[in-house]
């Protein structure tokens, strides 16, 4: 299998924390979508990154669906439940970790428009998705050790990507202050191999 990706993008980096978790050997291939020589849309019709090409040349695209599909093969520390609320719940923080990195990237593309293209009003609105997803998972996570259940999962991996994104790209955003239960959450996660390893560079 290959793994086409860069070393930036929070999704990427989600599906290569699991990759590390699982244990899972697999080709690290750079590829810049924003670059007109790009040939992503051979793998991806949509152009996005990252992209699962597996051993038939089959093609995997979205990273909740990568991560998935790496989750069932190697069913040993699954980090998604099976089924039931379970499963759901660590869907959900999932969703709110994307969300969160879905509104973090618009801000950062909005603000590289040239000036006078920007839209401030767009950037806030986006910056209050950011702040109202952090406020949420502070409250849900709570004093708990892990954002679900009593064992790392998804979700975690999930919400660490996105602290990690936000850390990368936002440094001016002290989450790690406003929120020290997320803090300390990160400061554990980025004691894991697999987080270490793919630290946004």
């Amino acid at each position: 299998m290959k793994l086409i990706g860069n070393h930036t993008s929070p999704y990427v980096r989600k599906v290569r924390i699991v990759l590390s978790e699982k244990k899972t050997e697999c080709e690290f291939v750079i590829n810049d979508v924003w670059s007109a020589s790009t040939d992503i849309e051979h793998s991806n019709p949509l152009g996005k990154i990252p992209v699962l090409v597996l051993d038939d040349n089959t093609c995997i695209y979205d990273s909740r669906v990568i991560v998935e599909f790496l989750d069932s093969r190697a069913p040993i520390q699954r980090l998604i439940p099976e089924g039931g609320r379970e499963r759901i719940e660590v869907k959900v923080w999932e969703a709110l970790a994307d969300g969160l990195q879905d509104a973090a990237i618009a801000m950062l593309l909005e603000g590289r428009r040239p000036e006078g293209e920007k839209s401030p009003s767009w950037i806030h609105r986006q910056a209050r998705k950011v702040d109202a997803a952090l406020a949420s998972m502070s409250r849900s996570l709570g004093k708990n050790a892990w954002c679900y259940g009593r064992n790392f999962s998804l979700a975690d991996v999930a919400v660490g990507s996105a602290l990690g994104y936000l850390a990368f790209r936002f440094p001016e955003n002290h989450w790690q202050k406003t929120y020290p239960n997320l803090r300390s959450l990160y400061e554990k996660l980025m004691q894991r191999d697999s987080f270490k390893s793919t630290l946004p560079q």
